[in-house]
């Protein structure tokens, strides 16, 4: 519901910017879009741009993503990493290898104690078990992946070991492409679309030995944090399927979880890989902006959007993101400076600086005890292990997730204007109402929004002057019910800043529903961010 009475010259100004669109919206999406508060920081953007210096340089005038200050320029094009040491060596029982991590398996796959058909089979019997409940794939790969896999099994048995990645099945988010599939973006109007070439991620795991064994659900265009989608329906949480397994990653959050895959890639433009990683007892990787090509990715805001790994623990986000990384220069955004990070985790955070949010511009913590209490236990296993926690206010996160809110409309806006004008009722309610919400800005906000950015950027670097992380929960209260968008309270602020940002599960709601810590680095900083989170990882059961 709407928090507060929408101005009436905001509502003129979206009505009159729909019309001079030439999108036929109805008076219907209008009172729809005021219930579901899509308005509601319209005028807190305003209010932020009228504190904006007019002769401020727009943000991205500046590479930004192109300085990088904690590491030494190394090129790097993507492919196999080395593993981190296996947690065992010893052959698994079958029935538990659905639960095991990357890491476990690969020492066994490379060693021929298992084959990587015995562990397809076993991911696609699962998902013939388990999908028709949970809704996680929206398209299963089962005969391609057995054929990857047996091709796979000879290459192992003849020597050619490509790495930790070479047999094991994965599953990757439905917008990107693959050649020879249909990559739907979770919507109606793509839902015919079989696209003939790989994009860049896709091309990264094949070159790397997984085994791909399907593509997963999404809310509609990736645009809510919640697995709502019209067309397809949503996808629960396997925790406890009345819940929703958060979105926009919502399927590939699940098939992990519950066992389905390995490891899964997924988006965030606002939280869509954090927010199912943490809802599903998961750890989920956004790296730094520009680290990873989404050359092939159905976009939903170009300046926002990242891609990088859900998996079952830190090792395996590393390992992923190292396969993952590196300059395309089919997508502009990525980088030249990306060095691989170390496969050695466990060297501590002995000396750490972790800035712990105690504000964050609104004056409170916005998030239940239950996820408070288990961030600060997190919190407390760091220290531990000597870190230094330094309890901080950053008021900035509050008006970079307005400007967040903002960019996103205007860019989502403008990508779908043209489906807007003539596909309107092929959008399911919510994402329809959501992006035609945006037409309610006014002239040149984009530019204004840039501005502001500028200005938040500076801010918010100079807290790196005083911790080297910054951390909050990664959600302000366990799994909403099925269907039901989770908040980006804590996520869409890293999204707008680029910042490499990570989800580690550290505990359970009373309900028994998965709650996750957050830890934020610096810009090509990931190996301090999973350094922390294994930290924490390693001091928890089965760690």
């Amino acid at each position: 519901m709407s928090e507060s009475p929408v101005p009436a010259r905001v509502l003129d100004q979206l009505r009159r910017n729909l019309q001079t669109a030439e999108i036929a919206f109805t008076e219907g999406d209008i009172q729809g879009i005021i219930e579901k508060g899509f308005l509601n920081r319209v005028v807190a953007f305003e209010h932020i741009i009228d504190q904006t210096s007019i002769d401020t340089v727009p943000d991205h005038l500046k590479e930004w993503h192109d300085t990088n200050d904690s590491q030494e320029p190394h090129l790097s094009s993507g492919g196999p990493a080395v593993a981190p040491p296996p947690t065992t060596t010893t052959a698994l029982p079958p029935d538990t290898l659905s639960k095991h991590t990357i890491t476990d398996i690969a020492a066994l796959l490379q060693t021929r104690q298992i084959s990587s058909l015995e562990l397809t089979e076993q991911a696609l019997a699962r998902i013939a078990q388990r999908d028709s409940l949970l809704n996680a794939y929206q398209l299963v790969l089962a005969d391609q992946a057995r054929v990857a896999a047996q091709q796979a099994d000879t290459a192992i048995a003849s020597g050619d070991y490509r790495g930790p990645l070479h047999g094991v099945p994965i599953a990757v988010k439905d917008l990107l492409a693959m050649a020879g599939t249909v990559t739907t973006a979770g919507s109606k109007i793509h839902a015919q679309t079989i696209t003939d070439f790989d994009s860049a991620a896709v091309a990264h795991l094949q070159k790397a030995g997984a085994i791909i064994v399907g593509k997963t659900r999404l809310s509609e265009f990736a645009y809510s944090p919640g697995s709502n989608n019209a067309h397809y329906g949503p996808t629960c949480n396997p925790w406890n399927p009345a819940h929703d397994s958060g979105g926009s990653s919502s399927g590939s959050a699940v098939a992990v979880a519950d066992g389905m895959a390995y490891g899964a890639l997924g988006t965030d433009t606002g939280g869509s890989i954090r927010i199912p990683a943490a809802l599903c007892g998961l750890v989920g990787l956004k790296p730094t902006f520009g680290r990873i090509s989404l050359y092939g990715a159905t976009s939903l805001a170009w300046s926002l959007d990242h891609l990088g790994p859900i998996t079952r623990s830190v090792g395996d986000a590393a390992l992923l993101l190292n396969v993952l990384a590196g300059y395309d220069p089919r997508d502009i955004r990525t980088s030249q400076m990306v060095r691989p990070v170390s496969d050695n985790l466990d060297e501590g955070v002995q000396g750490l600086r972790i800035g712990v949010l105690t504000d964050d511009g609104t004056g409170e913590l916005p998030a239940s005890t239950e996820a408070t209490t288990a961030w600060q236990q997190g919190l407390a296993l760091l220290e531990q292990q000597g870190a230094q926690l330094v309890p901080l206010s950053v008021p900035e996160i509050h008006a970079l997730r307005v400007l967040h809110a903002t960019m996103l409309g205007l860019e989502a806006s403008a990508y779908h204007l043209p489906h807007l004008r003539i596909r309107l009722d092929d959008y399911g309610e919510f994402m329809r109402q959501r992006v035609l919400a945006a037409f309610a800005y006014g002239t040149h906000a984009y530019m204004y929004t840039q501005q502001a950015r500028s200005i938040f950027r500076q801010r918010s670097n100079q807290y790196f002057e005083q911790i080297d992380l910054l951390s909050t929960p990664a959600q302000p209260e366990g799994a909403p019910l099925l269907g039901t968008p989770a908040p980006t309270t804590f996520t869409g602020a890293f999204n707008i800043l680029g910042w490499p940002a990570i989800s580690v599960p550290v505990g359970v709601t009373v309900d028994q529903l998965p709650l996750g810590l957050q830890l934020v680095g610096k810009p090509w900083d990931e190996e301090t961010v999973l350094r922390a989170a294994r930290a924490i990882e390693r001091m928890q059961p089965h760690g």
